[in-house]
């Protein structure tokens, strides 16, 4: 073989000069991070790079859980401490704000952000080697983003050697033509002249990414293994990037990692608490406790009467059948009502919400760690021998807790009081064990030593101390003892915290210890923070318990699409998976996609999956239901094998010589054949996604800067995005665009379908929930027009539940956004917890859209919360205007896109309210 030539060029291939080069800038880039270790901490520059999504400067620091502002507040001082020059730092993370996102030199409440640097055109030109290439895209520069017309801006504020600046926008937000046919684009000049800026003018050592995700990490390019003209790679140079990215999120993270070269560090997210009650809610809860105490006596029917009221008044009617007001009813038909209003009372005062947002480098109290330990408390982890809390206390009454779960969830009264009984004797336990390692302040310290005394001999244990005065007084010693030792170590991870400590050592060139990315809850080892996060071995999922949980979700989805379906089966289900949630479940919905099938995988000596093998029609007892498999971006670029795997499975199961009533999978295959005249293997393309290097479908984004005319249109986005197909048979063919074959698969399916796998996010917390959602799309596509039922699996808690839709956006709307404990905790973190509100209505007006599942009572609530109280409509317009403004715009858009129903007199307040806000972000008195 010839040698490779580097100097000259080699006549045959004509690529010896681009490899040398290559080959150079690869060196300089570990030149670059080798730098780190020699140059002093008071020389070292650093630019620290914030988020601002959807283009709004109340939007400026969006991350997710963080309060960015705070953080980065946090991080310098801790780096002026330890040396480092961050030279007229304000004295409070507030001021910091107005610094970045008020342009000083203009009027206080400038529209602008600060302006740090003027770039001219020329010297954007010499300075970006690849800025021709986005002519294509954008035009000549300065183009109109990021620029005053003449130069290129770049936003931000330098404090001696760091700068903070402003990351530019994917900048086709508002353009609802170019998010239609953008297959993929290119950065636009703003945004390359800002990392230009960053790496060859304010010359930095590094550049911390600050909070999870930016979009330099989703730019156009390779999946893998970018090259130099992947635009990844063009934008970051030469700079070392470290990268603060939520602890339970590997997937994006590993993405950061593969394509900009990222040495993340994982941050908490903030600890799950209760939802608790309020309102109406709890009047209804205070008169369920009169019921049982007063059943017996005459006052029972009357009690009953004011029950079924209340819970009409709190729009549960919706979610219970309830019976007219004034009916007669049994004891028993008495007993059943409240058992089902207490079932959902219980289901949304129990549910888990993340309150507040995490600060980098702030431990969390006693009270945290308490909330974090029950639940991690509730699973049973049979591989290290721990049997869960609520299990080990149902025993001890003669009961098995998936039978207690089970009764609850049909409303029997008796059960439903149980496990209430359960929840508190778990909770009152755990707080018992915490409360013995904690000091006056309620923070945890020295666990270790205090553990060792607790779990000695000789001293009562104190979770043994506080079920004696409850009715699980007998509950197994040993068991408990095993989990509270379990406990006992995840206590000591919990409040153990080095996000500061390991960007010191990043910005040293140091080693960042590597960990497991994912839920703290299911996987304790995620925990201390500040890991460099990784996340699984591909090829290992689904594993076994996988397999053993999406059995029983997927038992639970077709028995309630039977009962919701005059007994029939759905024949096609459309459905998503996304990245994170495989690799915290290690392949749950990978693994319920198999069993809708029938197919079961196949490990091989090592563990991996690499074929699978149909189940027998006896052995699955129903029909193979056929599945349209919509993949993330993010899916298909991490688990590529999986969607080979899954490819195989639907071809294998469409070629299996069983009547077409019993497989659904031949049934369509064999129709769309005769109809598109392709052969049935082709027919039977089922595994989509975006085309390579594209992610999403951009639903999300159309909403949130509100550029969509139509419904159609949103669903025209959806199908040229998402209708390229895997296709195992044409192996590195990459994603080959299939729409008829889409279209066709989408107009069979009698529901859709997606998983929640973790209690931090739900459907209106992120925009990526609805921007997958087929909903309305499939009516369109339907020859009878019929909506599809759509259904959310929530494996959020040891008892997984099948919700419809509806379900989940009320339960998500009472436990979130209507309630106080959730939005006095955003409140509490200012400025981004504005935001925080304004996404959660933004993401609800996304589920109108996609779906029309959202019910008129949701607009009507969120009103009389933040618009009809004027103390809190104060607060909101003071402490962050621009999401203030989004948030009434939003309002608004829900009306006169036909969503929301309301008075006259309230969209004439809201009206004035937008005019009065826009003045004040002008800085208009009148």
């Amino acid at each position: 073989m010839e040698p490779i030539v580097f100097s000259g060029r080699d006549a045959r291939t004509g690529k010896s000069h681009a490899l040398h080069k290559r080959v150079e800038q690869l060196c300089t880039r570990a030149i670059r991070w080798a730098e780190l270790k020699r140059k002093s901490k008071e020389e070292k520059k650093v630019a620290i790079t914030v988020f601002s999504f959807p283009p709004d400067k109340g939007n400026v620091g969006t991350a997710a859980y963080l309060n960015v502002f705070d953080s980065i507040f946090s991080v310098l001082q801790d780096l002026k401490k330890d040396g480092y020059n961050v030279e007229g730092l304000p004295d409070t993370a507030e001021t910091l704000i107005e610094d970045v996102i008020h342009d000083k030199e203009a009027k206080f409440s400038s529209p602008n952000l600060n302006v740090a640097y003027k770039m001219s055109v020329r010297e954007y030109r010499s300075l970006t080697p690849y800025a021709s290439a986005l002519e294509e895209s954008w035009g000549k520069p300065p183009g109109n983003l990021n620029s005053d017309g003449e130069s290129l801006l770049v936003y931000g504020k330098q404090y001696g050697n760091v700068f903070i600046g402003v990351q530019p926008t994917f900048g086709y937000e508002g353009d609802p033509m170019r998010l239609l046919f953008s297959k993929s684009a290119s950065p636009h000049h703003g945004f390359a002249a800002y990392y230009s800026f960053v790496e060859k003018i304010f010359q930095a050592d590094a550049v911390l990414h600050f909070g999870t995700h930016g979009s330099l990490e989703f730019m156009p390019g390779k999946q893998v293994g970018m090259s130099d003209v992947c635009y990844p790679d063009s934008l970051i140079g030469n700079i070392p990037n470290i990268y603060y990215y939520a602890a339970n999120n590997p997937s994006e993270a590993t993405i950061a990692k593969r394509r900009s070269y990222a040495n993340t560090i994982s941050y908490l997210t903030p600890p799950a608490e209760n939802a608790g009650l309020y309102k109406g809610l709890k009047q209804l809860s205070e008169l369920i406790s009169s019921y049982q105490s007063l059943k017996d006596t005459g006052r029972g029917p009357q009690i009953v009467s004011s029950i079924i009221s209340t819970a009409k008044q709190c729009n549960l009617d919706k979610d219970v059948s309830l019976p007219e007001e004034g009916e007669e009813l049994t004891p028993t038909e008495r007993d059943t009502v409240v058992g089902k209003v207490y079932s959902k009372i219980m289901e949304i005062e129990s549910r888990l919400l993340p309150c507040g947002l995490h600060v980098i480098g702030e431990p969390p109290s006693a009270m945290e760690a308490v909330a974090t330990l029950v639940n991690i408390a509730a699973l049973d982890r049979p591989e290290d021998g721990i049997y869960s809390l609520p299990g080990i206390l149902a025993e001890t009454v003669g009961r098995n807790i998936e039978d207690v779960y089970r009764g609850n969830d049909k409303g029997v009264l008796a059960d439903v009081q149980l496990l209430r009984e359960i929840t508190e004797a778990s909770r009152g336990a755990i707080t018992a064990f915490v409360d013995k390692t904690t000091n006056k302040k309620g923070q945890v310290v020295d666990v270790a030593g205090k553990l060792s005394s607790i779990l000695g001999f000789g001293l009562v244990e104190p979770w043994a101390q506080y079920l004696s005065k409850t009715k699980f007084i007998r509950a197994d010693r040993e068991k408990l003892r095993t989990l509270f030792e379990y406990l006992g170590e995840c206590l000591k991870l919990v409040v153990a915290d080095n996000e500061l400590g390991s960007l010191k050592q990043a910005l040293e060139g140091s080693y960042v210890e590597p960990g497991p990315g994912g839920d703290p809850i299911r996987n304790p080892k995620v925990l201390p923070t500040g890991k460099n996060i990784h996340a699984l071995d591909p090829q290992a999922i689904p594993t076994e318990a996988a397999m053993q949980s999406a059995k029983v979700v997927v038992e639970r989805l077709l028995e309630r699409q039977k009962v919701d379906n005059g007994g029939n089966y759905p024949e096609t289900v459309a459905l998503v998976l996304w990245g994170t949630d495989n690799i915290k479940t290690y392949g749950e919905s990978l693994a319920q996609v198999l069993w809708m099938i029938g197919v079961r995988p196949v490990a091989d000596t090592f563990g991996r999956v690499n074929r699978v093998e149909p189940v027998s029609l006896e052995e699955l007892g129903r029909p193979r239901i056929d599945v349209v498999v919509n993949c993330s971006g993010v899916f298909r670029d991490l688990f590529i094998n999986q969607m080979n795997l899954l490819d195989r499975a639907v071809k294998m199961v469409a070629e299996l010589d069983e009547p077409e009533d019993q497989n659904y999978v031949k049934k369509h295959a064999m129709q769309q054949a005769a109809e598109l005249n392709i052969p049935l293997r082709e027919a039977a393309t089922r595994v989509f996604s975006n085309a390579s290097g594209s992610y999403s479908s951009n639903v999300n984004l159309a909403v949130e800067n509100s550029s969509w005319n139509d419904e159609k249109q949103l669903q025209d986005m959806y199908l040229s995005r998402k209708s390229f197909a895997f296709d195992s048979d044409a192996p590195g063919a990459g994603m080959l665009e299939k729409r008829k074959v889409f279209e066709m698969a989408l107009s069979t399916a009698d529901a859709t379908f997606q998983n929640l796998d973790s209690s931090e996010i739900s459907l209106t917390d992120v925009s990526h929930y609805f921007d997958s959602d087929p909903t309305n799309l499939v009516q369109a596509l339907r020859k009878d027009g019929r909506k599809p039922a759509a259904y959310i699996a929530d494996t959020t808690t040891a008892n997984a539940q099948v919700r419809t839709l509806a379900e989940t956006v009320r339960l998500d709307a009472r436990t979130k956004l209507l309630n106080p404990k959730w939005y006095e905790g955003m409140m509490k973190s200012g400025y981004e917890g504005v935001r925080e509100i304004e996404k959660r209505l933004t993401n609800t007006v996304g589920w109108s859209a996609t779906s029309g599942q959202v019910d008129n009572w949701v607009y009507e609530e969120a009103n009389t919360t933040f618009i009809k109280d004027e103390e809190m409509l104060k607060r909101l317009m003071e402490v962050n205007p621009n999401s203030f403004r989004k948030l009434v715009q939003t309002f608004l858009e829900a009306n006169g896109r036909g969503y929301w129903e309301t008075s006259e007199e309230n969209l004439e307040r809201l009206k004035e309210l937008y005019s009065e806000v826009e003045d004040k972000i002008e800085g208009i008195d009148r």
